[in-house]
């Protein structure tokens, strides 16, 4: 046995929780797919920069192999353009905009997607192309059908895919238009995030299918959403437990940003604790209060900038105690977040799998508990 077989076994047994990989099936997919064929070269972000920088990776360097098999997420490009092999003077800034998502992540989601011998899958984001090629063994290169929207990383996606061994549908892209030859698909699972379910994966998903994506948006808000297609165009699902994010649909990601200057307006005492947005579903629920508002900011010190209309909300310490809410423009961002964020604690601050959402042709709603409990529609 090589020591990739080995490293690659050894990641594999190493899976425990809600990680571990209880189908057979998926088990064997798993230690069959050589993942240093999608990770040739990587980044590895440097301890304690800010920003964030990253040292290029590449193939053959010490600890090369121990890292690809190990359970992380490896970053492959930055700022849309930018690869290892591009960087000059060592270390590199920037937004990744590809990776290798860790591979226990990768697996459980194959899991709860309830993909089986005879599904037909569509797969909304190739990237590396390992997640692929774990579903192109696992179900058969003729039922799977993946979309990558970056022309740079779907070459070479194609090419390790190939090295690898499998022959899967492979498109070049908008993934959030679906396939453009059509088609009826039994599962459709997306590996990048997105502001709201495309309407014609809701149509290319047959009565009964699954979709399984991560809802986001510019606050940087995450929730995994399992649903099931009721009609065309129509679905209703859950939000599944733990913590999962993806970096969003370049189509569905904010406009560039402009400079921003914090003007004076409006002041009141909050109602609620500033810092509880920057929690994880705290977060989720502002943005789903705001959805075309970016969150900035940490702890009790948080902006909300509205893409859209220019409206702010930022909060300070009030000298007497507590902390003090200023707004200007069009919307009142911390009102709209303040009275969500009540609701939420007034469900007793559910994790996103006490949310649900609704898909029909009055639009998408997001609610907490059961259809009518308190909810929120997402940006169309």
């Amino acid at each position: 046995m090589s020591t990739s077989d080995q490293l690659r076994a050894a990641l594999v047994d190493a899976f425990t929780g809600d990680d571990k990989i209880t189908d057979p099936a998926w088990e064997s997919a798993a230690k069959a797919v050589p993942r240093e064929l999608f990770t040739g070269s990587f980044f590895l972000p440097i301890p304690g920069s800010n920003p964030t920088a990253y040292r290029p990776v590449f193939k053959g360097q010490p600890g090369w192999l121990e890292h690809v098999y190990s359970n992380e997420t490896l970053v492959t490009q930055l700022d849309g353009r930018t690869g290892p092999e591009d960087v000059t003077g060592g270390t590199a800034t920037g937004a990744p905009s590809s990776s290798s998502t860790l591979p226990s992540l990768v697996l459980r989601m194959w899991h709860q997607l309830g993909a089986e011998s005879g599904h037909r899958v569509l797969e909304i984001g190739t990237g590396t192309g390992y997640s692929t090629a774990l579903g192109a063994h696992r179900l058969g290169d003729a039922n799977l059908t993946s979309i990558e929207f970056d022309p740079q990383v779907g070459e070479a996606a194609a090419t390790a895919i190939k090295a690898a061994g499998y022959s899967p549908r492979l498109i070049i892209g908008d993934g959030l238009l679906g396939d453009p030859d059509g088609g009826q698909y039994d599962r459709l699972i997306a590996t990048c995030s997105v502001r709201y379910v495309p309407p014609p994966w809701l149509h290319q998903v047959k009565p009964g299918g699954r979709i399984l994506v991560t809802l986001s948006g510019w606050s940087f808000g995450f929730g995994l959403a399992l649903l099931t297609v009721t009609g065309p165009g129509q679905a209703t699902g859950r939000f599944l437990p733990g913590y999962t994010s993806f970096m969003i649909a370049r189509p569905h990601d904010r406009p560039p940003r402009q400079s921003l200057s914090l003007l004076p307006g409006d002041e009141r005492p909050t109602r609620i604790d500033p810092e509880i947005i920057g929690t994880w579903t705290g977060s989720w629920v502002a943005q789903l209060a705001a959805p075309s508002a970016e969150r900035m900011g940490a702890g009790g010190h948080q902006i909300l900038s509205d893409v859209a209309t220019g409206s702010q909300a930022r909060t300070m310490p009030n000298p007497e105690g507590g902390w003090t809410v200023i707004q200007r423009g069009p919307l009142r961002l911390w009102d709209q977040v303040e009275s969500a964020v009540e609701a939420w604690q007034q469900a007793g601050e559910p994790h996103q799998k006490g949310f649900g959402i609704t898909i029909s042709a009055a639009g998408q709603r997001v609610w907490i508990g059961h259809e009518n409990g308190p909810g929120w529609n997402l940006p169309l």
